[in-house]
């Protein structure tokens, strides 16, 4: 697993889906603002990358969760790599709203789930749980069980590692920002200064730049 952290981390710094903006951060759903910012949908701009993410999340599930008898994606980030997965394990797949649609039927997940299934939920990207955490409540709601989830990325903030416990799910992903940040110093993409100010971002995220 460990290989597979450090390689996954070096391809989102290939294809530049790291950002780092200390002088114009970015602002989070949450509202957190950040220097730092994995956008590793963009992996799905490439197809061997894309290959890559799918394959290794259906080995995740394959070693962990073997039980799984559907896939739910998290809208909206989360469905392209959901259904891929889905595809390759041939299992159902649905998603889950971040809220219920407005109008027609007014879903909040989205496609066939039976009663009772034991789902996998995919994530793109976990910063604090709280979205992936809703996805999941809406799928137990409807009366099925959340075997795990499995993610591209995690930023591993303790708030999430809090909230992802409180919930009884089991959290496993391709990386996370330790392993990003030490193939970025080592491949120069970020210096040691640019780590000091992510270290100080990191104590407090909630507060930084306020």
């Amino acid at each position: 697993m460990e290989a597979i952290k450090n390689s996954f981390a070096a391809k989102l710094l290939e294809v530049k889906a790291i950002k780092l903006q200390p002088n114009n951060p970015f602002t989070w759903a949450s509202g957190w603002k950040s220097p730092f910012y994995c956008d590793n949908r963009k992996t799905l701009s490439y197809p061997a990358l894309r290959n890559f993410v799918k394959l290794e999340l259906c080995h995740l599930i394959q070693a962990r969760f073997p039980e799984a008898t559907a896939i739910a994606g998290v809208a909206t980030g989360a469905i392209a790599q959901g259904a891929m997965v889905a595809d390759e394990l041939n299992l159902p797949f649905v998603y889950v709203r971040s809220k219920p649609k407005d109008h027609g039927l007014e879903n909040l997940i989205e496609g066939e789930l039976a009663t009772g299934a034991k789902v996998v939920v995919v994530e793109d990207l976990i910063s604090t749980g709280g979205s992936s955490l809703k996805a999941v409540e809406a799928i137990r709601r409807y009366g099925c069980e959340v075997v795990g989830m499995v993610a591209s990325y995690t930023y591993g903030f303790p708030v999430a590692a809090q909230a992802f416990a409180a919930s009884d799910v089991e959290l496993i992903t391709l990386t996370d920002y330790e392993h990003v940040v030490a193939q970025a110093v080592a491949t120069g993409y970020i210096s040691s200064d640019d780590v000091e100010l992510l270290n100080e971002w990191r104590k407090n995220p909630s507060t930084w730049n306020q």
